[in-house]
């Protein structure tokens, strides 16, 4: 057994790594967002109920960018994509700068915004490696990529919190210079990258029509935990830094607890995908729901900086589960033909998902608090465990070999 998985990662691609170095920059540029947005928000925003716009704004960009962002790559490959993407995140970081240097709060949230445009090419990262995996890697191809955001937890936090030295008048300036250099990296990247020219088949004679592939009970079940998984984790992140402010933490707890976070979200991502081959990725999704309940939980009996610590590092691993989970669950769904649209569809719908969750987040911890906050996302856990079980009784759940 440990013969095969040694043969496994050495037949690996080196566009794979490459593509999981673009993923540790996007999520390290991402962590840094997490860990200062809520805070820059506040700082900026007349309106207090408006702290988590920008973030917001963020998931925006990623979700109206998820279909065009296919798209495009289905017509001019992976490449010019992840290019294309690389620019707006490079104008959002200069723009993002400017805006806090000069305390405005609108130019924050454009910047915001075209960060999350970047984002919604780079999401594609995980399914570029799809392309390039043959069939038995693919859950590990995923997985490698995601791996990539472990150096995320390290390098984002940190960076937020170095950067607070670098301009004097405002504390929070100096993390976005870093995130021009991430882009900037992910750009030089992607012009030396070897990948397919084309993302989808251009004989598509066989291809479905998108609402008979969205008729399968595993797409619906992929769907539904990717969506609701990434919006749990999104709400709850976003405000954690909000509510550990109200409790009169330090910056510094915050940063640690975001590092660790992140840390949590993507270090599984080494043995997610041999966890899946091994036990199913039924079984898979099932932990990352229960993990979800765990970390309401623990937020629930107590707000010391050990409470946060403990409640986003199970939150961290239920994102991991759900959504490493889900999108190796997908790929089930459709042939070559229709993966540019099938892949579009999932993600718009996960990312719509996530930005309404992190809109809510701030408008709840302002109106009503902590306690409410979490209780909002236990409805969100129970939907996911009752669709898993409920694609455990179909006919399905043995066609795309779920055991």
């Amino acid at each position: 057994m440990k013969k095969n998985t040694t043969s496994t990662a050495k037949s690996m691609p080196l566009a794979v790594y490459l593509l999981a170095i673009c993923q540790a920059l996007l999520m390290s540029s991402t962590s840094l967002m997490m860990t200062v947005s809520a805070l820059v928000g506040y700082s900026l925003a007349d309106n207090k109920s408006l702290t988590t716009l920008p973030l917001s704004l963020q998931f925006l960009g990623l979700m109206l960018t998820s279909i065009p962002a296919s798209m495009i790559m289905g017509k001019l490959g992976r490449k010019a994509g992840f290019i294309m993407g690389s620019l707006f995140g490079l104008a959002g970081g200069v723009i993002a700068v400017w805006s806090i240097l000069h305390h405005q709060f609108w130019w924050f949230a454009v910047a915001a915004f075209l960060v999350g445009v970047f984002n919604g090419f780079g999401t594609y990262y995980r399914f570029a490696a799809v392309d390039i995996a043959d069939e038995e890697n693919r859950p590990k191809a995923i997985s490698y990529v995601m791996a990539g955001g472990v150096i995320a937890a390290f390098v984002g936090p940190n960076l937020a919190n170095f950067g607070r030295s670098i301009f004097n008048m405002d504390e929070f300036a100096g993390g976005f210079l870093f995130v021009i250099g991430f882009y900037f990296l992910v750009f030089l990247i992607m012009l030396f990258i070897k990948l397919p020219k084309s993302a989808t088949v251009t004989d598509d004679s066989s291809a479905r029509p998108l609402k008979v592939i969205a008729k399968q009970p595993a797409f619906i079940v992929a769907v539904i935990c990717g969506m609701l998984g990434y919006a749990v984790m999104s709400y709850l992140m976003t405000a954690t830094p909000l509510a550990m402010k109200h409790h009169a933490h330090l910056f510094d707890d915050t940063a640690f607890v975001i590092q660790w976070h992140v840390l949590a979200m993507f270090a599984p991502s080494f043995v997610t995908g041999s966890i899946i081959q091994r036990f199913g990725v039924i079984n898979v999704l099932i932990i990352g729901a229960i993990l979800g309940i765990v970390c309401v939980i623990i937020n629930l009996v107590g707000q010391t900086v050990w409470h946060f610590w403990g409640a986003l590092i199970a939150l961290g691993v239920s994102w991991n589960f759900l959504f490493i989970g889900a999108t190796t669950l997908l790929t089930s769904t459709y042939r070559p033909a229709e993966k540019a649209k099938a892949q579009a569809a999932n993600d718009f719908l996960v990312f719509t998902m996530v930005t309404i969750a992190s809109l809510s987040a701030g408008m709840f911890q302002h109106k009503f608090g902590w306690k409410i906050v979490n209780i909002g996302a236990l409805p969100l856990l129970l939907i996911i465990l009752i669709s898993v079980v409920w694609l455990m009784r179909t006919s399905e759940s043995r066609k795309v070999s779920l055991d």
